[in-house]
């Protein structure tokens, strides 16, 4: 984490990480195993021991404690059947006193509520359970007052014991301190100019560039397709997402669960490969080509844009984790009759395995956002692949769940796997 970030301890050489109109108070989330529960399905149960808990789920807490994070955010979903939200001793043992967690912790969005089943049906008691497993700030967003006028009442009965109380404004109110909020209350708004600068966009490219995964390069060893030649007479772009910034930000892009369409001002994939090759070049795009279209059309290679719709949180889930039916018609129709790079856009693994043969170069591009420049950076070779997944590649969904460690590991690209073309800027 750089010195954007609020550092909890601010002494010594660190001082000039504490107030400044360019830190942030960084948030981690969510606390902790919400990405392993059954099915995957959103807010749900993780099943797991302990020990798996600490050597698969807790881990990034630890990198982000280390590095001083001021906030996190407490996950909607349970562990072994207990709701995390009220899991004092994930809370108030493991994160506060274990591993010396010393920012504050939140709920997420009407947590509380979700603690009983159905939602609400003894708010008195989710509060209660809340507050004591170590919830110091509670994200109400609508009935904050009946939630103020429980808890005091709570509080003035014992059942919350003022110590409690007392921990919570303490840690919330050294982060405050140590973002210089006393100081400077108010956004500083000659920052605005920063919102989509081009310091910013180029930051974003870079990150677009070192994200990406080779998964797949040739058909063999001896015979790779990346990088792509700039000066090749014909090419084929196919595929929706190949020419749709919303496509490539996926959910919580200007609204909650994102749109189609050039929602914001960026670069789309397309864009990027115009921009990256000779002027001589003749780039044709077609949503979805017939392999009459593909075959037929003198093309040198094909980058073939496949992915998801755009979705967050229960939207996204999915009990088979298949491409899009008409990702899958587009691969069989172009892969089979022009060799073809094929640029995945999706939040997380998705089943490529029978698909992969007809693929002669695969790259998982997660979600670029706004910076489809910085995939055509990468394909035409200016700069080398440096991602590494940051998730096994499972073949079917019946391997799930799937981690690096499991007697049974038998991945189709193993955790940590990303391929290099050894051409290109690696910066």
């Amino acid at each position: 984490m750089s010195n954007h970030s609020v550092y909890l301890f601010c002494t010594g050489h660190r001082s000039d990480w504490c107030i400044s109109r360019s830190n942030v108070v960084a948030c981690a989330k969510h606390y902790v195993g919400d990405g392993g529960t059954t099915g995957g399905i959103d807010e749900s149960n993780t099943v797991a021991t302990f020990n798996e808990l600490r050597r698969i789920h807790l881990p990034p807490y630890y990198n982000a404690i280390a590095a001083g994070v001021a906030t996190i955010m407490v996950s909607y979903s349970s562990w072994n059947g207990v709701k995390m939200s009220a899991n004092k001793f994930l809370i108030s043992t493991m994160l506060k006193q274990r591993l010396g967690f010393q920012g504050f912790t939140i709920s997420d969005w009407e947590a509380l509520d979700r603690i009983t089943s159905p939602p609400d049906a003894n708010y008195n008691y989710s509060v209660n359970v809340a507050i004591n497993a170590g919830l110091d700030m509670v994200m109400v967003p609508m009935n904050y007052q009946g939630f103020i006028n429980l808890m005091t009442a709570q509080v003035n009965a014992g059942q919350i014991s003022q110590d409690r109380i007392d921990d919570a404004v303490r840690r919330i109110l050294r982060v405050k301190f140590l973002a210089g909020l006393f100081e400077k209350p108010m956004a500083d708004r000659s920052l605005l100019q920063m919102v989509g600068s081009e310091e910013h966009r180029n930051l974003a490219r870079e990150a677009v560039r070192k994200s990406l995964v080779l998964l797949k390069n040739g058909k063999d060893s001896t015979n790779p397709m990346l990088p792509l030649s700039k000066n090749a007479p014909k090419i084929l772009v196919a595929g929706a997402h190949a020419n749709d910034i919303g496509l490539q930000c996926g959910g919580w892009t200007i609204t909650w669960q994102g749109s189609r369409g050039n929602t914001t001002v960026g670069t789309t994939i397309l864009e990027g490969i115009k921009n990256a090759v000779s002027p001589t070049t003749q780039v044709d795009y077609l949503v979805s080509p017939d392999s009459g279209n593909a075959a037929n059309g003198g093309y040198s290679y094909a980058v073939v844009v496949v992915g998801e719709p755009t979705y967050t949180e229960m939207f996204g889930d999915n009990d088979n984790l298949t491409i899009p039916q008409d990702g899958i018609n587009l691969i069989q129709n172009v892969c089979s009759v022009v060799e073809c790079a094929v640029i995945l856009i999706s939040g997380r693994p998705l089943v490529v395995e029978p698909h992969l043969p007809l693929m002669s170069a695969f790259v998982a591009a997660w979600l670029p956002g706004s910076g489809g420049q910085g995939v055509a950076d990468v394909l035409f070779g200016d700069y080398d692949f440096q991602g590494k997944s940051p998730r096994t590649w499972f073949k079917n969904v019946n391997q799930l769940p799937m981690n690096i460690g499991d007697q049974s590991y038998d991945p189709l690209f193993p955790y940590n796997f990303g391929l290099t073309t050894g051409v290109g800027k690696t910066g």
